[in-house]
């Protein structure tokens, strides 16, 4: 019998998750889990660099947010309509989710900032789920920056006043519907100290769907179907990785986003990493192999969630609950504003 959901349950104190981030990026938290000798420690993100060393390579997904959230008025009826951006499938056309979905039938045109944008359902999906076509003057990226607000995690009730909060400091791939937050930490003066310590900084591209934030419905977790995301790795990235491992030197995921992509990639080659593009929907639970990722950086996630379940197949169910128990005991913050796990 496999895992069930129940499994990767824990209590959680709602006041943990963290509303707003910290005025510091920087000054969060830091929990180091070492899986050999089930040690625990709890030190400050800006000790990341005690982490690493000279001849690693540290892994990062540059997709940046888009502010993928748009209020409207229906053309004929002026009702208020909200449009959540998830994918562009092509051209000007893009997968949406409505509210309310049934006032959006086919043929409804949607009008934002005065017009400055229209949208115009031209299928019918499931859930909620709407096909529509843009039109606009000019860029659409621009006038989407102008008009649209940042589509944060549901159980996020504040408000968010700088909307680079939810963007890394090396954001520049647009096309995300989440930001891929464990990067959230890093300020440009701790790149800086990276690289001066040796430690090659390394990008790749996921663009985050906003299925992270999709619960497991099912109880027998190896029934879990993952929602698919675009990745790419560029020709030098997949270089400088496998150059890395050939000198000994560890590759250090920062975040669930570029652990499934660089596994996507390596579990294909035994290992080696090659320049690719595409979209997957590996899930990675207990009982998976690593190929790639020697270590990483991530932030505290849901109970029940897929997160959860893949740093657990990485360091072992028992172990990363115990440090989640520990997690609450002290008071750590959750989730995407919230405080930092280092697992090596």
């Amino acid at each position: 019998m496999g895992l069930s959901t129940e499994d990767f349950d824990f209590q959680l104190p709602e006041e943990l998750i963290a509303q707003t981030p910290l005025k510091n990026r920087s000054a969060s938290k830091m929990m180091v889990l070492s899986k050999e000798n089930k040690e625990i420690k709890d030190q400050q993100f800006n000790d990341i660099l005690d982490e690493l060393n000279p001849g690693d390579a540290l892994v990062m997904n540059n997709t940046r947010v888009l502010p993928a959230r748009l209020h409207g008025v229906k053309e004929e009826t002026k009702a208020h309509m909200e449009v959540l951006l998830l994918k562009n499938t092509q051209g000007d056309q893009w997968e949406t989710l409505m509210k309310p979905a049934r006032k959006a039938k086919e043929g409804t045109t949607i009008s934002f900032g005065d017009g400055r944008l229209k949208a115009t359902v031209i299928e019918e999906l499931e859930h909620g789920g709407r096909i529509v076509e843009f039109t606009y003057e000019g860029l659409f990226l621009e006038t989407l920056e102008s008009l649209g607000e940042m589509p944060l995690p549901p159980y996020i009730k504040e408000r968010l006043d700088d909307q680079e909060r939810y963007q890394t400091v090396y954001a520049k791939e647009n096309g995300s519907a989440a930001a891929p937050t464990a990067g959230l930490h890093f300020t440009e003066e701790i790149l800086d100290r990276v690289k001066e310590k040796g430690i090659e900084i390394v990008f790749l591209t996921l663009h985050v769907g906003l299925g992270t934030f999709r619960p497991v419905s099912v109880s027998n977790i190896d029934e879990h179907e993952m929602h698919a995301e675009f990745y790419q790795l560029s020709e030098e990235s997949a270089k400088k990785l496998n150059d890395t491992k050939e000198k000994g030197g560890r590759i250090i995921a920062v975040g669930t986003t570029s652990i499934r992509t660089l596994e996507t990639i390596g579990r294909d080659n035994s290992g080696v990493l090659k320049a690719a593009s595409g979209w997957t929907d590996i899930f990675i639970s207990p009982g998976y192999t690593f190929n790639t990722v020697d270590a990483f950086l991530t932030n505290f996630h849901l109970p029940k969630s897929t997160l959860l379940m893949l740093v657990s197949a990485f360091a072992g169910r028992e172990f990363v609950l115990n440090a989640y128990s520990h997690a609450v005991d002290e008071r750590y913050r959750f989730f995407s504003f919230g405080d930092a796990m280092f697992v090596k």
